[in-house]
């Protein structure tokens, strides 16, 4: 189940849920001779099929997940010009930032949901594109929804924190964990949980109305840097201890 289809989206949004298959090419390989050999005959050489999958189609079919194609021309249509105009993404540019897209199980034809966040107004929008007849179907925002971070969030939080004072815990953590001066970012792998504060929160209170990451990041060879106790505040762009 996708881990956006726990939402509920407010009045007239319903709450959905995803049918995802994956297919993979198998192996098959016969190396016995069969049954019915005769004597002294040669026995059939093994034979594995080619496991290399075939061409991606563009279009997929009921169910089936979104094609590369299909996902490439729902953005377009999903992305209006005054959605364009008026969102900001997470280097602080003009449109919405790009989380993910999803068939839309519950489309009559071919159908997307895709998923956006806007941080001019910190609110997740839902873009639902009709690929059959081309057009955007429907438009949903809310405001306190945080769904998991993408790559490229991840990747603007761990820019933001070497650029924070707060770089220096990350180097006297890394310096810890590998005996060795933090140079940059080359070599660390960053992950990130969504953070979102609690009653007694006095570090990052904005969390959760602000999108908020807190970042889990390891070196190539698996090292592990304890920053569990910093936040990035992506909305805000800035970084903080936890109290």
């Amino acid at each position: 189940m996708d881990r956006y289809r726990k939402w509920a989206w407010g009045t007239g949004i319903a709450v959905v849920t995803a049918v995802t298959a994956f297919t993979a090419a198998s192996w098959q390989a016969n190396a016995a001779p069969s049954p019915g050999t005769p004597p002294g005959a040669a026995a059939e050489q093994p034979r594995v099929s080619d496991p290399k999958a075939g061409p991606e189609p563009a279009t997929g079919t009921g169910s089936d997940p979104l094609t590369s194609a299909e996902v490439d021309r729902a953005r377009k249509i999903a992305v209006t010009q005054q959605l364009a105009a008026g969102a900001e993404d997470v280097t602080g540019a003009a449109g919405p930032e790009y989380l993910s897209a999803e068939v839309d199980a519950d489309s009559a034809g071919r159908g997307a949901e895709l998923y956006y966040y806007d941080y001019r107004t910190d609110k997740l929008i839902k873009q639902v594109v009709d690929l059959t007849a081309g057009k955007l179907a429907g438009s949903f925002s809310a405001a306190k929804m945080q769904p998991p971070a993408s790559q490229r969030e991840v990747t603007t939080a761990l820019d933001l924190l070497l650029a924070d004072p707060l770089a220096a815990d990350l180097k006297d953590a890394y310096r810890k964990a590998t005996g060795k001066q933090l140079a940059g970012k080359d070599g660390l792998v960053a992950d990130a949980h969504v953070y979102t504060a609690d009653a007694a929160d006095t570090g990052a209170s904005q969390c959760g109305k602000h999108r908020c990451l807190q970042l889990v990041v390891q070196t190539a060879d698996g090292h592990f840097i304890d920053v569990n106790h910093i936040i990035i505040d992506l909305s805000g762009r800035t970084a903080a201890r936890l109290k």
